[in-house]
């Protein structure tokens, strides 16, 4: 007597929805993923560490490298997982930088460009919003305890849990800020495509996702200190948006550090034309 097995991983439905709102569907919630984990490990590093007496003191953070890493590998896994959440129906861009190059290099339709930018920007702001949720309580206690300037009683630290802003080396200038997120952004879309291209030495199975996530802790490795490697438009307007609307006012527009700027556009675009040539479809190999 035959038995049926049902099966155990069903088809999904953003993909039985198709079409231009279940591609935008998986991108929300693809980056509502990254952000998720991204700003949840700033958030453990910046207040819930130190507030939860596992620092030096309340306010301590950044004493070694170690704090750093902690960031930069929180980021990769977040990148990963959203990969994984979206990349079946979408492609998982889960970055404005990201579409804009495809459009551009790659015959990514230009009808989806906008579609596809608004839903990477919604679902960062939510993603902002679940860790204010988790973590309001920690960040409230950082801020009552640190000195300084504040905003509505926010400091700049706890805004640096949610974006992004050049170090005071850059004194305000705009085109040391702006070099780096070019450099940091081409480098993103030069691997991705070097990576995922069959023609080269491609990822085997379905680790490509993990492979994107090591690309982004390598960039925050070596280019991150500068201006906080955001090198994605929507992880740091998203948040941002959050962060105006949840009382930082002045500290998240135009921000506190002069000379806030985000460079990610013109780092596509580089990092799409060094890796459009010779190279397959950025993110090809993950779409199902």
């Amino acid at each position: 007597m035959a038995v049926e097995i049902p099966a155990l991983v069903k088809p999904s439905r953003l993909r039985s929805r198709g079409g231009l709102l279940g591609e935008c569907l998986a991108e929300f919630l693809g980056t509502f993923v990254l952000i998720s984990f991204g700003c949840g490990v700033v958030a453990m590093a910046v207040a819930a560490l130190p507030g939860s007496g596992r620092a030096e003191s309340p306010t301590t953070i950044f004493l070694a490298a170690g704090d750093w890493l902690l960031i930069t590998w929180g980021w990769a896994m977040a990148v990963m997982l959203g990969v994984y959440v979206a990349g079946g129906i979408s492609g998982a861009h889960l970055n404005p930088a990201v579409t804009l190059a495809m459009a551009i290099r790659r015959g990514f339709s230009w009808a989806k460009v906008l579609p596809y930018w608004f839903a990477q920007v919604v679902g960062a702001l939510t993603g902002a919003a679940l860790v204010y949720l988790v973590y309001h309580n920690a960040i409230s206690a950082y801020d009552q305890a640190a000195p300084g300037p504040k905003v509505n009683g926010h400091t700049n630290a706890t805004f640096s849990i949610f974006a992004t802003f050049p170090a005071p080396y850059f004194h305000g200038g705009v085109w040391g800020p702006l070099i780096d997120q070019i450099v940091g952004t081409a480098f993103l879309l030069m691997l991705i495509a070097a990576v995922i291209d069959l023609r080269n030495q491609a990822v085997k199975a379905n680790l490509g996702p993990l492979v994107v996530g090591l690309v982004v802790a390598a960039i925050g490795m070596s280019y991150g200190a500068n201006a906080g490697y955001a090198i994605n438009p929507a992880r740091d307007f998203g948040p941002r948006l959050f962060t105006y609307a949840a009382g930082w006012d002045g500290l998240a527009f135009p921000g506190s550090v002069a000379g806030a700027y985000s460079g990610d556009r013109g780092g596509a675009l580089v990092g799409a034309g060094l890796g459009g040539g010779g190279w397959g479809e950025i993110f090809t190999p993950l779409k199902r």
